[in-house]
């Protein structure tokens, strides 16, 4: 089935991916740097046609790869990029089959999310009581991270329109799924003191309807959201993310629900952070029973 060249082939698909399944700039940036590598090994070996991948390449790939000194977790995550992209081949009808789908799946190593104590995190909140305008955005968006537990590319997607009249956030998931996670009374108030004593201020035209405005007066994007995030915390976005799973388990939430708060598509996801809260149970039991 000639005609389709593979560097041809991984540009059409990145493109489909940003279109068909909404995904965000830094997932496509990833998808692009992952296939490339490919691209460049099947070059080194003198197959440009899509048709001409079989089993016995990518066999060759994966163990290319194992040779490079690379972390398990990014080979991992190289092989399922490639798998992905096979598969996408194969259901449009430009290749038969899948060439990856029999060869085995590499498991990445569980890396248990870290989060950061309730009680430090509280006091670190309350430390950001500034009253100017960056001062007030900053805690209303450190406040939504951790009171919401959105992604950052989530939280550069919001607009005003998105905080509802009935205490609920509506957010913007991965593939444009949307879903509502509530408005805890301190994000609802740190939000309503900076749209109205912080956002004025700092907004240009250019800003639009987002939520979230930087100091040049335009929408502060994911990169701007870590910076505000590193400077204040000297954290990333995610780690607020895992403290609001973490804390929630902790506290007696349910699997299900927190899947939903998340916006995770399969369960196996929330369920890495059980591991966080045995843990955490077995450091209490240590720390407090006199027979441990």
């Amino acid at each position: 089935m000639p005609g389709h060249a593979i560097d041809d082939a991984v540009d059409a698909f990145v493109a489909r991916c940003a279109v068909e399944r909404g995904m965000s700039p830094h997932t496509l940036d990833a998808y692009r740097r992952d296939l490339a590598g490919f691209v460049e090994f099947t070059r080194r070996l003198g197959v440009g046609d899509l048709s001409a991948v079989d089993r016995r390449t990518v066999r060759r790939y994966v163990a290319h790869l194992s040779t490079r000194s690379y972390a398990p977790s990014t080979i991992a995550r190289r092989t399922s990029t490639l798998r992905s992209f096979l598969q996408d081949a194969a259901a449009r009808g430009d290749i038969p089959a899948n060439p990856a789908a029999a060869v085995p799946q590499i498991k990445r190593p569980e890396a248990l999310p870290k989060a950061i104590p309730a009680g430090a995190l509280g006091r670190m909140l309350d430390a950001v009581s500034g009253t100017e305008p960056v001062d007030l955005r900053d805690r209303a968006l450190l406040e939504t991270l951790y009171g919401t537990g959105v992604r950052v590319s989530e939280a550069a997607r919001l607009r005003i329109g998105d905080l509802t009249p009935s205490d609920f956030l509506r957010i913007t998931g991965k593939g444009a799924k949307e879903r509502a996670v509530p408005l805890p009374r301190p994000v609802r108030g740190a939000i309503e003191r900076y749209l109205a004593d912080g956002r004025p201020i700092l907004a240009r035209t250019e800003a639009g309807d987002a939520l979230w405005v930087g100091v040049r007066g335009g929408p502060l994007d994911v990169r701007g959201i870590r910076r505000v995030v590193h400077h204040r915390f000297g954290a990333f976005p995610h780690a607020l993310r895992h403290s609001y799973a973490t804390h929630l388990l902790e506290n007696g939430a349910d699997l299900r629900s927190v899947q939903d708060l998340l916006g995770h598509t399969e369960l196996a996801t929330t369920q890495l952070y059980t591991a966080v809260t045995r843990r955490h149970l077995t450091e209490t039991y240590e720390r407090s029973h006199p027979r441990a």
